[in-house]
């Protein structure tokens, strides 16, 4: 007898989970299909075990910074059982476990559409009356000669890691390529940063991947930025990568950090109306990807961020419950765990010059605040807001420093709500916090 469900789920990764866990509770019936590890990438081989490995580098730092502290990495093997901890050792039972108790069936396999209301999962039939594809995305392999041949790491080998390589090329000068290329320096390895853009971070302020392509330099990080690798090539034990006009580096690992494509082979979207396009699945502010049909996560090419998958489940959820709640975007936070840590929301001002927004903008060294100074020596970071001059609101922010990550949402609250100018700038902020840069900087617009 074929099963038949209210909702399958297709993928369990934030937006997977949210979606089933929540419509479970709720009393439907829900299945999961996932063929793969429960929990999609982010606790295992993205945003959890990247920042457990980033973690033991950025006390060491930290340390160094405060007079007479010394600390130091004594023990490698703890650290990687220290990832294994946050990563529940790359067993996703517990997780089974948990949204089997809330009611929902995993289903353990390759799902794909068959038509409406009906999804094939190795060769069995499921019926139900509606579908959410949250598949995610997988890494970007650029097209470069001899890469096929060199065996390079991606973000999972990457966050798998068991022994740290000497040396190694990170392509990519995005937020996955900082973070792991810190992380492996951090732990003694020699690294070469590789960019193809002039800056690292180029989707945001020019001030922020400025400010963090000094402090990675200083730490020894050598970055080739506007460059362009052009082929790779197994040397014995080495790996040689070509750089054009940049000569040759001789790397014992060769990492991938280019990017991402949602994840839309072979699911079957044909049998229901749906053509994904370069960035995946169309959705409409309900996540409708088509009649019947939901999108949540990496595959509707709306940030790859676990965050933005998760509220997106929330959208789904409520539209499948009869509730009209519509999503928005504007005030998505963007993060970096590097150190300085970076943050952001909003709009850039070369963003919102495209859209046609008269803005003004403003940027404050982190200096301006007193809690710096209690962090140590030598920190550094910056604050910079951007407003809509018509609208007296602001429309962007961004952050460098400790923490930076933790006190953005204080913008991310104020673009969000569009919290007037003028109230901003007449809020009391604690004292002595990075937040008071934030008010500073406002101040400083002018308006």
């Amino acid at each position: 007898m074929t099963d038949r469900f209210d909702v399958i789920v297709i993928g369990s990764g934030s937006g997977g989970r949210a979606v089933a866990g929540r419509l479970a509770d709720a009393g439907r019936r829900v299945a999961m299909v996932e063929s793969g590890l429960v929990g999609g990438e982010c606790p295992y081989w993205a945003c959890m075990p990247a920042k457990a490995l980033l973690r033991p580098g950025e006390v060491v730092a930290q340390a160094r910074r405060v007079p007479g502290v010394q600390a130091a990495i004594r023990d490698w093997d703890q650290v990687v059982a220290f990832r294994d901890d946050v990563t529940a050792g790359f067993d996703d039972a517990e997780k089974v476990a948990r949204y089997t108790a809330r009611g929902v069936t995993i289903l353990r396999g390759h799902g794909r559409l068959d038509g409406p209301g009906r999804v094939i999962v190795e060769g069995t039939v499921h019926l139900c009356d509606g579908v959410v594809i949250a598949t995610g995305s997988t890494p970007v392999m650029p097209e470069i000669a001899g890469l096929d041949t060199v065996d390079p790491w991606t973000n999972r080998e990457a966050m798998e890691i068991r022994r740290v390589p000497a040396s190694a090329a990170v392509l990519g000068a995005g937020p996955v390529g900082v973070e792991i290329g810190q992380m492996l320096s951090r732990y003694g390895c020699r690294v070469t940063l590789i960019g193809s853009a002039d800056r690292l971070l180029d989707h945001e302020e020019p001030a922020v991947g400025d400010l963090l392509g000094r402090a990675l330099a200083d730490e020894g990080i050598e970055l080739l930025l506007g460059a362009t690798v052009t082929a790779a090539q197994r040397m014995g034990t080495a790996t040689r990568v070509t750089v054009e006009g940049n000569g040759h580096r001789e790397v014992e690992r060769l990492v991938v950090a280019t990017g991402r494509r949602p994840r839309v082979d072979d699911l079957g979207l044909d049998t229901v109306g749906i053509e994904p396009g370069d960035s995946g699945l169309e959705v409409d502010d309900r996540c409708r990807a088509a009649e019947g049909v939901w999108a949540v996560g990496d595959v509707t090419g709306e940030g790859a961020f676990t965050h933005v998958a998760a509220y997106q489940g929330r959208i789904v959820c409520a539209d499948i419950l009869g509730q009209v709640v519509r999503a928005d975007y504007r005030a998505v936070p963007r993060s970096v765990f590097s150190d300085p840590e970076v943050a952001a929301v909003g709009m850039t001002a070369a963003r919102a010059r495209e859209a046609g927004i008269d803005t003004v903008a403003a940027a404050v060294p982190l200096g301006v605040v007193e809690r710096s100074r209690t962090y140590g020596r030598g920190v550094v970071g910056c604050a910079g807001v951007l407003a809509d001059t018509r609208e007296r609101t602001l429309v962007g922010a961004y952050a460098v420093g400790p923490l930076a990550t933790e006190w953005i949402h204080m913008a991310v609250l104020a673009v969000r709500a569009r919290v007037p100018v003028d109230v901003l700038a007449d809020t009391i902020a604690q004292f002595p916090t990075f937040s008071e840069a934030f008010v500073t900087a406002v101040r400083e617009l002018g308006m």
